[in-house]
């Protein structure tokens, strides 16, 4: 086994293996944990699981994303996946069926990113196109329909130049590869950030800038981060998710204090998490379950730092509990522990991280409203 240090994504494996620096087959284990309902596990059950459990023997799993009730995922090989609740047509398989193992979404291999909201999802392909499906009550898909669900994915416009998406609970962001940071669907907090409180059934952009790096859409709010390091964010500022210092909504973009060094982000439910370039890691916002993780059940109204350490890597958070890897490739999380959420095999809340298992090989995780998805790194002999 190699060592993980810095935790490798797929493309430095490939290269290395290139250079000859390693041999064999990278894999990619997929394990999750928390409420089963309708099967968004995916273990083939809707029976709970405190602790992680793996999701079938296949080891291609690369990118994955845990919604409300289902969850979502992308192999190495560019195939879409997808199980769990189904209701609103929110697997793509063009039925309101749930699923408790995953099914394939049509029988295309070209799909590169994926992000599952409450209740619909967002992806690209490697062709630059945007497509989504699921509940469509407020617009969120983006095609210009509102009320009209989608139980298959839809092409949203005819570009080709989209680049990160993120679902929030009732409305879409996404960035281009022209650095725009583009929003649409429900508007009434200013979630969409375009200054006003109307709501957009296709996407609009905010503002004219092209200098938008990473976003991402929470419960009725927005993080996003710029090229140049600097952290943003608008819409409902209910808890203090904003980060702001206040709890007054922001219907366009302002700034989280001065600083250049914000990495990635996450803005599920009514907190918002991310990772410094210097390895530390902040939460805000809603903190009840202690979520935050700074050993309270105090709202945070600004960014707060979670510990001392620099060995953060990514970060992923959710309605009630943060999920955090660490260089080590350690997984960690803190917040609510109904239904074993945490992982930690039973139902006690934890205000500060507790790792999870002993395994050094975590590379993703995606927390959803009350479960957990993660991937293991490793390398075939």
């Amino acid at each position: 086994m190699p060592n993980f240090s810095g935790v490798w994504n797929l493309k430095d494996q490939v290269q290395a293996i290139a250079a000859g620096r390693w041999t064999g087959v990278p894999t990619f284990e997929l394990y999750a944990w928390g409420l089963n309902a309708g099967g968004r596990l995916g273990d083939g059950t809707v029976i709970n699981r405190s602790s992680p459990v793996q999701i079938g023997t296949l080891t291609d799993w690369y990118e994955v994303s845990a919604g409300g009730s289902f969850s979502s995922a992308i192999k190495t090989d560019g195939t879409l996946w997808t199980w769990g609740g189904n209701d609103k047509g929110q697997l793509g398989q063009n039925n309101v069926i749930y699923r408790s193992s995953p099914v394939q979404v049509g029988a295309l291999t070209n799909w590169s990113r994926v992000s599952a909201g409450e209740n619909h999802c967002l992806a690209t392909k490697t062709d630059g196109t945007l497509w989504a499906w699921g509940v469509n009550n407020e617009a969120q898909i983006g095609d210009n329909t509102d009320g009209v669900n989608r139980s298959s994915p839809v092409q949203i416009g005819a570009l080709t130049n989209w680049y990160e998406v993120s679902a929030g609970s009732s409305f879409s962001s996404a960035i281009k590869t022209d650095g725009t940071l583009w929003t649409w669907g429900r508007n009434n907090h200013g979630q969409l950030g375009d200054n006003t409180v109307a709501s957009r059934s296709s996407p609009v952009q905010v503002g004219a800038l092209t200098t938008w790096a990473h976003v991402a859409a929470g419960a009725a709010n927005v993080a996003a981060i710029k090229t140049d390091g600097t952290f943003w964010a608008f819409g409902n500022n209910a808890t203090g998710r904003l980060g702001d210092n206040t709890t007054a909504n922001k219907s366009s973009p302002v700034q989280i204090g001065v600083l250049t060094n914000w990495l990635n982000v996450s803005a599920r439910g009514q907190s918002v998490a991310s990772v410094k370039t210097d390895g530390t890691l902040w939460v805000w916002g809603y903190n009840a379950q202690g979520q935050i993780g700074d050993n309270t059940v105090t709202n945070k109204s600004s960014p707060v730092q979670v510990g001392a350490l620099t060995t953060w890597f990514s970060v992923s958070a959710s309605g009630y509990r943060t999920a955090a890897i660490k260089t080590d490739g350690t997984l960690w999380m803190s917040g609510g522990n109904s239904e074993g959420a945490l992982g930690q095999n039973n139902t006690i809340n934890k205000s500060s991280p507790v790792q999870i298992g002993a395994l050094t090989n975590w590379s993703q995780v995606a927390a959803g409203s009350s479960h957990t998805l993660a991937i293991t790194q490793g390398i075939a002999s």
